[in-house]
């Protein structure tokens, strides 16, 4: 087994610990025309799924900030890969759609671990000058996995089947989990302090909900709200769109996702060295969360012109995919050591509650009014989301 030392030991195991994270949204949007041909569902129980990993999400990002900050970093990041693991093999293996709602509400848990311990594992194991490029490369993760779900996964979905798909996504998971961790030394996390509850029992200290935090934090925590809504519609249902209306062949269209991943890497990795040279991360904010209103509208005139569908997936991934990162930039930036898991959890929740409510109210509004009004009301979230930033300057 191949084991990392030094320098690369903290940006591989961040980048596999947010690759890893992510991968059940990107299998529903890559897989979506599979999934809704095997289990008979329509296009808002599709977002529902979308709705059941990250309600457990937000759920889990109002305690999971205190909870990192208690047990560090490293121990974090071992049980998000292990959760994510258990959460891919049942996907795998379900039998019907119930258990698949149980499979991706279990995806949550990373999901919700996944920015709290890898920003301050970062935070607490590399010098500030380093932070923003090795921020800008642990959220390309992220977009990793969409690479990963939209071209290689969607292409043996379609060859052999499915359920093999993801089941080798579990076991990339399972073998990353079992080979990073164990090599990154550097933070071993504080022990879990124990102090006596007002009962006389004895509790662990520190491990809340917490609501607390600066008008920033909760400026941010909104835009990704908003942000979180548009990023989630696109990915959940482009590949349905794709086969739907633009008579795409099903790996054609799940291409569409893993355009996305590349062009998010990419993306994530430059902006942050944007941010790095001076650039003010809150007008960044602004800039790239408005540009990405071009995106669905481009979608929307892919009906007319299909190869249009591309360019709005390469603004998704350029702009918003990339404000995202920005956004943990701006929280890192402006929380102090005992802050910093509490309010990347917070910021964290406000981009779960967009990833949850987004999908089921696309999937609604195509139900009622078709496609047209819910790209639309995509270029609504992410200009709503720059109006936020702008507030937040």
């Amino acid at each position: 087994m191949v084991h990392l030392r030094g320098r690369a030991a903290v940006p591989v195991l961040t980048t596999a610990a947010m690759t890893a994270s992510m991968l059940p949204l990107f299998l529903l949007g890559a897989l979506a025309p599979a999934l809704v041909a095997e289990f008979g569902i329509g296009r808002p129980l599709l977002g529902a799924l979308v709705t059941a990993g990250f309600g457990v999400a937000v759920v889990l990002s109002l305690v999971i900030g205190p909870v990192v900050d208690a047990v560090g970093p490293r121990r974090s990041v071992v049980a998000l890969f292990a959760t994510s693991a258990v959460a891919l093999t049942v996907f795998a293996v379900a039998p019907h759609y119930s258990v698949l709602v149980v499979a991706v509400a279990l995806g949550g848990v990373p999901q919700a671990l996944a920015n709290p311990s890898t920003n301050k594992l970062i935070a607490t194991s590399v010098a500030p000058s380093r932070r923003p490029v090795l921020l800008g490369i642990k959220q390309s993760g992220v977009q990793l996995g969409a690479f990963i779900a939209g071209l290689p996964l969607a292409w043996l979905a379609e060859g052999v089947d499915w359920r093999l798909a993801v089941g080798v996504a579990a076991g990339l998971v399972a073998v990353a989990g079992l080979a990073l961790p164990a090599d990154v030394n550097a933070v071993a996390g504080p022990r879990l302090r124990v102090a006596p509850s007002a009962d006389g029992r004895r509790v662990p200290a520190g491990i809340r909900i917490s609501l607390t935090a600066s008008p920033l934090i909760w400026q941010l925590t909104g835009f990704s709200v908003l942000l979180g809504a548009g990023i989630a519609a696109v990915n959940t249902y482009v590949t349905l769109y794709a086969t739907e209306e633009l008579r795409f062949t099903a790996p054609v269209a799940a291409g569409l996702v893993a355009v996305l991943g590349v062009v998010g890497i990419a993306g994530r990795i430059f902006w942050a060295r944007v941010a790095s040279g001076g650039t003010p991360a809150r007008d960044l904010l602004v800039g790239l969360s408005g540009a990405a209103a071009v995106s669905p509208i481009l979608l929307l005139a892919a009906g007319v012109a299909a190869p249009l569908a591309w360019a709005g997936m390469i603004v998704v991934g350029a702009c918003a995919v990339a404000a995202n990162a920005i956004s943990m930039l701006s929280v890192v930036a402006a929380s102090a050591g005992p802050e910093l898991g509490r309010n990347s959890a917070l910021v964290s929740a406000g981009f779960f509650a967009g990833f949850a409510v987004g999908p089921p109210v696309f999937g609604l509004v195509v139900e009622l009014a078709g496609y047209q009004a819910a790209w639309v009301l995509v270029a609504a979230e992410f200009v709503a989301a720059a109006a936020v930033a702008w507030r937040a300057r």
